[in-house]
């Protein structure tokens, strides 16, 4: 499903660590996975996970998927990604009662889905905090938290670009202090401010709106963008995403098992 997409830095030292130990990183809570630029990856949200992509990377959804679907991929040799929404409220999910009501607002056009308020981190960390520990005890290498730029959209909140790097920089911390890595879902704005706190991105379209230049910090800190496109055809949008050493795809809207790789 596409999530809305907002209108070179010098190499870190979290970068330069990363690239002397071969894609993983120490930090203070721990060592985590930081995926390199050019990583091949799958995404697949809805259906039943398909194990048979041959490609280091999987992102799945982390309530649908199991500890045994995590623990089939890690057999094969595989790294997997858990897919957590951070930004907005579902009432499909099965924490759905554990948000106040005053932190819910406006729908953000998918079904069941409401921006949640994220200057209220008091109310909103324990909640993600409980989220980042179901993925971590799943054995999940990783995290994409999704919808991590509501300060640009109609969220029922006067939320500002500091109130999301804010929110963000918290998002990045609860991963880390599980051992998680972490990826900055879209957000193109605000990666100057954000490419140290994170370990990859994940970005949806840029190809679509003329952005793919902006996530070149990323990569530039020797961290993967794991890149979709959704209208275009892979002759148009493939040879940009080598020039710039993304790990490119094409994908169905509704991130099933089918994909068509760069």
């Amino acid at each position: 499903m596409r999530r809305l997409a907002a209108a070179v830095v010098a190499l870190s030292l979290v970068a330069a660590l990363a690239a002397c130990s071969g894609g993983e990183g120490s930090g203070a809570g721990g060592t985590w996975w930081r995926p390199r630029p050019g990583l091949a990856w799958q995404w697949q949200l809805d259906g039943r996970v398909d194990p048979s992509v041959d490609v280091p990377v999987y992102d799945i959804d982390g309530f649908e998927s199991s500890a045994s679907d995590v623990d089939r991929l890690h057999r094969d040799g595989r790294k997997v990604i858990c897919y957590v929404n951070v930004g907005a409220w579902e009432d499909f999910r099965p924490d759905r009662d554990a948000f106040p009501r005053s932190v819910l607002g406006g729908p953000n056009g998918w079904r069941g889905e409401r921006w949640l308020d994220i200057r209220r981190t008091r109310a909103l960390r324990p909640v993600m905090e409980r989220r980042f520990d179901m993925c971590r005890d799943k054995g999940f290498d990783a995290v994409e938290p999704d919808l991590m730029e509501g300060y640009a959209h109609d969220t029922g909140f006067p939320l500002t670009a500091r109130d999301q790097i804010r929110y963000n920089r918290m998002i990045a911390e609860i991963a880390h202090a599980r051992g998680l890595a972490v990826g900055l879902k879209n957000d193109l704005p605000q990666i100057p401010e954000l490419v140290d706190d994170f370990d990859f991105a994940v970005n949806e379209e840029c190809a679509q709106y003329g952005e793919c230049a902006l996530l070149e910090p990323f990569v530039a800190a020797g961290k993967a963008v794991f890149h979709v496109e959704y209208a275009r055809s892979t002759a148009d949008f493939c040879p940009l995403a080598r020039k710039l050493r993304l790990s490119s795809m094409l994908k169905k809207p509704e991130l099933d098992a089918w994909r068509r790789p760069c």
